[in-house]
């Protein structure tokens, strides 16, 4: 019995792993519907060779950063890895496909005008040091993080499934980027001209937010890692953040189809924190709020702030998730439904203390490449697209 738990379980995290990896096709044609017709290959590209890239920093350098000596230890016979039915294994997979998804959202925030190899080095480093440091941190105890808020304020921070330790981190460093890259060529004026860069393909946008809307499932409800652990609240909830998110998105956006398909995103970057513990009108409150909340902060980011994130992943996945940290320390209390456990200022807090580490993160990381050897194209090349610029080949082949 006690094998057919373990082997359980095994089946239980590969399924999720393999749930999460397919979301990184949802960012794919997320981006490739988003960004204009001579950046769409690139957008293919980076996806697919940052995750690649991310899981060789993760393998060799940033799982065991994040769980020392409770991480897998590559030196180990394959005999060893195998032990339970190489349950160790399958976590690292599961938890590569989070590690993987922080270079996915950059990715989006930097379209149209980075270069791919200072990039590339980027993901290396974000994956290997960066994101493991903070996962560490709220996932596994390190540093003292938790000790110290649990003795502060009464409870340990509360990430379930990584509002703040996978999206809000994604977010926060990613504004680094796109800051130090600047603003697209012709994107605005001398005089403060906004000109508009429309998506290209908006089934191909679509396509990607129901992608990552599916896969999503995986990412929250398999987060329990064993089979014993899973809860029909985390989907029903995760469920429930999603409607709230479109809804609302639907309504502040004015049925602008870009705004519609990432409402249920927004929604879902908010829910991961407390999709274990709220109640489902919490977890509808919660995707709500965060629907409009992107929509709002993306006009305001664009036009007035005049921050050239072209998917807008500052305001999806790192304003979305940081309220999704807060979110889960007032909807997670038993006053408003929820199981209890947690409390609005270790919340506060603990993301607080994430969203730090990942701004001075991107604008160190991002710094000095631009530093030493630079990480934007060309005005020529920018113009041309990145697709011939640096693959050498059109999305399309002309007639």
């Amino acid at each position: 019995m006690e094998n057919i738990k373990t082997a359980t379980d095994v089946l239980f995290i590969l399924l999720g792993a393999i749930m999460v990896l397919a979301m990184h096709a949802g960012f794919a044609f997320l981006e490739v519907g988003t960004v204009r017709k001579k950046n769409q290959v690139n957008a293919l590209v980076k996806i697919i060779v940052d995750f690649a890239v991310s899981t060789i920093a993760y393998f060799f350098i940033g799982y065991g950063i994040a769980y020392g000596v409770d991480g897998i230890n590559i030196f180990d016979t394959a005999k060893a890895l195998s032990e339970l039915n190489g349950y160790a294994l399958v976590k690292f997979f599961f938890l590569l496909t989070f590690a993987a998804a922080i270079p996915a959202i950059i990715s989006g925030g930097i379209a149209e005008r980075a270069r791919f190899y200072p990039q590339v080095a980027a993901t290396f480093i974000i994956v290997a040091l960066i994101y493991p440091f903070f996962e560490g941190m709220a996932w596994h105890g390190n540093y003292g993080m938790q000790a110290w808020l649990a003795a502060t304020f009464g409870a340990e921070f509360h990430d379930f499934a990584g509002s703040v330790v996978v999206h809000a981190m994604g977010g926060w460093l990613a504004l680094g980027a796109v800051i130090l890259l600047g603003h697209r060529y012709g994107r605005y004026g001398k005089d403060g001209e906004v000109y508009a860069h429309p998506p290209s393909s908006i089934p191909f946008l679509s396509l990607g937010a129901w992608i990552l809307t599916v896969g999503w499932f995986g990412f929250n409800v398999m987060s329990a890692q064993t089979i014993d652990a899973i809860a029909g609240l985390v989907a029903v909830n995760s469920l429930m953040a999603m409607v709230g998110g479109i809804l609302a998105a639907t309504i502040v956006g004015r049925n602008d189809p870009g705004f519609v398909h990432n409402g249920p995103l927004a929604g879902l970057v908010a829910v991961c924190a407390g999709s274990d513990l709220m109640h489902p009108l919490g977890a509808l409150v919660t995707g709500g709020i965060a629907g409009g909340l992107f929509v709002w902060t993306f006009t305001m980011a664009q036009n007035k702030w005049k921050i050239d994130d072209v998917l807008g992943v500052w305001p999806l996945h790192g304003l979305c998730g940081a309220w999704g940290g807060i979110a889960a320390g007032i909807f997670g209390s038993t006053a408003l439904g929820g199981l209890g456990g947690v409390t609005f200022m270790s919340q506060l807090a603990g993301t607080v203390i994430g969203l730090s580490v990942a701004l001075v993160g991107g604008f160190l990381v991002y710094g000095i490449i631009k530093t030493l050897v630079g990480l934007r194209l060309s005005q020529e090349e920018e113009y041309q697209g990145a697709d011939l610029s640096i693959h050498k080949i059109a999305a399309e082949a002309d007639d």
